[in-house]
Order: C-alpha cells, then structure tokens, then sequence
C-alpha cells in the first residue's frame, strides 16, 4: 500500500511514517517548512518528502492519505481530497486498524511525564528480550529513535490527549485499545482545543472505557482529577501509584530508592535521575512492564541502565563551569518539578531559568497566575516575553530583581551570559528550538569568559 501522509514533520505523524515503511508500505508525505530532525530522519529511511501541500500531490496517486492534526479546511491538497472523494484516515486511525490491532498495547497518558514513562518502558521491555514496538513524542537515548515497528507483540505509545484530526475531534489515544494503561496524572492544559479540566476528564473517561476487562489500569493514586475520571465508570482492574496500598518509591539511601508493592519491597533502584516526578514515572514503568510479564527485580535492572530522552534536563554544554541543561517543561507543574529536582540532586550551585512562554496554552495566558510560583525555586529566572499576550513582567513582579524579561532573543543571551558565574546550573525551558539559544548561550558565555 502506498500512503502518503499530510503534516508528516510532526513527531507522532514522522512516527508513523517510519513504522509504516517498516512494515513494508510504500510512504512519502509533505508538511510546510519541511524540517529537521524528522525531515532527516525520515530522508534517511528513503521516505519522499514534499514542501508544502501543493495539488500536485494528488498525481502520486496514493491508495489511501493520512492526515495529521496540523492539517485544516482551507488546506489546498486537503480540499482537493474531499472534493474529488478520494479516501483518507487519520494517523491515530490508520494506526490502530494497520499495526496495533494484534497487538498487547501499553499506553502512557496524562498531562506529564508522558515521553519518559515511554521510554522508561520501552527500554525495560528491551532489556527483558522482548522487542516492543513504540512510538514515543521524543528520542530515547537507548534507542536513538523514536519509533520502531519491533518484533514482538509488544508496543508501547505514548497516548496524547490532544484531538486527532479536524474531522475526529476525539482524543488520539481512544484509536489506540491498549491492554496496559498508564494515566500518570491529569491537569488542565491544550487551552486551545478544551475548554476546561472537566471536559479533560471526559476525554480520559471515554479512553478508560475502551480498556477491557482483563487489562489493567495503573493510575496516580494521589490525583484527584483520575480520580474523578476512574469514578465515572471503569471495567478493568486498577493498580494505584503513590499509597500504601500500591506502588511507591520509598528514599532507602543517599541513592537508592526502594520499590514497594502494597508495602512489600519489590527492589531497589539506583539512578541519577531528578526529582520526585521521575520517581513516580519509573513506578509507572515498573508496574506496567510487571502487567507484561517483566519481573520487578528485571526492571529495576534495566532502570539502571537507562538514559533517559533528549530534552528532558539534557546536558548541553559545560563551558567556564556553567553547565546547561536542556528540558521540555512548559507548564507550571513541569518546570516546578525540573527546578525542585535539580535543587535536590544539583552541585550545590545556583539555578538560573531560561523560559520561553510558546505552548498555545501559555501564549493565551492560561497559566501566568501561577508562573511566577512554579519558578520561585530559581535563583535567577529569565523569560523570553516575544509573541505573548499578556505582560511578562507584570507576571513575574513578584520575584523582584531575581527575574529579568526581554522581547528580543540577541540581548536576553547576553543578561545570561553576564549574569552566570562558574558552578551555576542554567536550565533552558521550551517545548520548540527557541531560537537554537542553546549553542548561542553556550558562545555567549565562553565569549564572556575570556
């Protein structure tokens, strides 16, 4: 089958892309400003891509278009596929129907901690001998890739609650039937396609429904929200994270932390990873490989071994003993949570932030009443204000001069480069390239230096 896919850049489209050409389809696809890292990645899979949607594209004559999220009415090849009748799926659909239908399916939802629950298990799945399959939104170390068809039954998906086409306004992951469900927690967020929590929690009941019976739930006991959604109606067994009559992940030692099990310690965990969130996300992993016949003690064997995904607190550089870290927070909970665990576990030296506001949620403002908040474990904080719609500074009055905002890019790096002095940890946080700051920061602060 040739399929030629709509939006194809985007991770979870450029995902498909990969599984499918693995599979043995012929695929090409387009996207707008066709880029990298997936436009490489896929070119070096021998995947044709296309800039733009032209109408041309009609003339490949494809036996079915996939069509991405990103794609609306008023496209110029999507409207041509409907006028002339020709036929079309989403990519959570053709997904489901094409690849997942055989499989024992271990999904990851909730608001955080998504792409490293993934990897996490991906990789203990991995190292158990069992091949999985996976589709995760970013590139585990371990694998060096972020999708794979495997060799096994086992697939594992991080399970987005963001809508899957502008014809299938359900969320992604109800096309997925997973036998193995993970909901690590559950906030509001994707201001711009839900209107509240509650309407969240409807997504992640109609998701529950379609877990069967002799699956299993595995569920952040400490969450109301699951809570909530779990009390609306469930059919399959549920395994509670954080309490006592579930998983927890107990401190035995300066570095080690002991995995119980309804109080029964299960084994012991040695890591560097940061911070009371990555716990939680590997009791995820641990309990859900357990659901897939892994042995705790494997697991945590694994665990040790893993590498963690590029972009969740990536070292980027060490230059004049400043070390910069880079990390995909941008919700309140998330950079709180990535700035508490570098306070913890970090060298002792200051914590400086470098936020760029750029998911829709945070343009519209949704979360500004509780930035400055999520933020007050910094040291120093620095916002890139460009683009925003509501006053940065305004926002971040309350942590007085430890905050500094600047609209243009050029002379935020500079305010960072004067201001960081050896042995302080910079953590840059954005859910896009923000300008490629990284590489220039680090030259701005070695240029400093000398």
């Amino acid at each position: 089958m040739h399929i030629h896919i709509l939006g194809i850049c985007g991770t979870f489209m450029g995902g498909i892309a990969a599984i499918a050409r693995e599979a043995g389809h012929e695929v090409s696809g387009c996207d707008a400003g066709v880029y990298p890292p997936m436009s490489t990645q896929l070119e070096s899979q021998g995947i044709e891509l296309i800039e733009g949607f032209s109408l041309e594209q009609i003339r490949l004559n494809p036996d079915l278009f996939v069509i991405g999220n990103v794609v609306t009415r008023g496209n110029p090849l999507m409207e041509e596929i409907l006028n002339r009748n020709l036929p079309y799926v989403s990519g959570p659909q053709w997904l489901s129907e094409n690849i997942l239908r055989d499989k024992w399916v271990l999904t990851v939802a909730g608001t955080h901690g998504k792409t490293t629950t993934s990897s996490m298990l991906a990789w203990i799945l991995e190292y158990a001998g069992m091949e999985p399959g996976f589709l995760i939104g970013g590139i585990p170390r371990n694998f060096g890739l972020s999708a794979r068809l495997g060799g096994s039954p086992f697939f594992v998906i991080e399970a987005d609650e963001y809508d899957t086409a502008f014809f299938d306004k359900r969320s992604k992951f109800v096309h997925f039937q997973p036998k193995t469900a993970i909901l690590n927690n559950l906030e509001f967020d994707h201001a711009d396609i839900f209107g509240d929590l509650a309407a969240i929690e409807q997504q992640f009941h109609y998701f529950v429904r379609v877990v069967p019976g002799n699956g299993l739930i595995i569920s952040n006991g400490m969450e109301e929200s699951l809570e909530r959604v779990l009390g609306k109606g469930c059919w399959t067994p549920v395994e509670r994270l954080g309490i006592a009559n579930g998983w927890q992940a107990k401190e035995s030692s300066a570095d080690g932390i002991t995995i119980c099990f309804v109080g029964e310690p299960q084994g012991t965990l040695h890591w560097d990873l940061l911070g009371e969130h990555n716990r939680m996300n590997a009791l995820a992993a641990v309990a859900a490989a357990r659901h897939a016949g892994v042995p705790v003690k494997i697991a945590v064997a694994a665990l040790r071994q893993f590498q963690n995904v590029k972009r969740r607190m990536e070292v980027r550089g060490i230059v004049n003993g400043i070390t910069l870290y880079d990390d995909f927070a941008h919700h309140p909970t998330a950079i709180r949570a990535t700035l508490e665990g570098l306070r913890e576990k970090g060298n002792g030296g200051r914590v400086m932030a470098v936020l760029e506001p750029r998911s829709n949620t945070m343009k519209m403002g949704i979360w500004k009443d509780s930035l400055a908040d999520s933020l007050a474990s910094a040291d120093l904080v620095f916002c890139h204000s460009a683009g925003l719609k509501w006053n940065a500074k305004e926002v971040l009055a309350s942590l007085g001069a430890r905050a500094a905002t600047h609209d243009n890019l050029e002379s935020l790096i500079g305010d960072i480069a004067v201001a960081a002095h050896p042995g302080d940890n910079i953590v840059i946080m954005s859910n896009g390239s923000f300008g490629g700051i990284h590489e220039k920061l680090l030259k701005a602060i070695g240029d400093t230096a000398n």
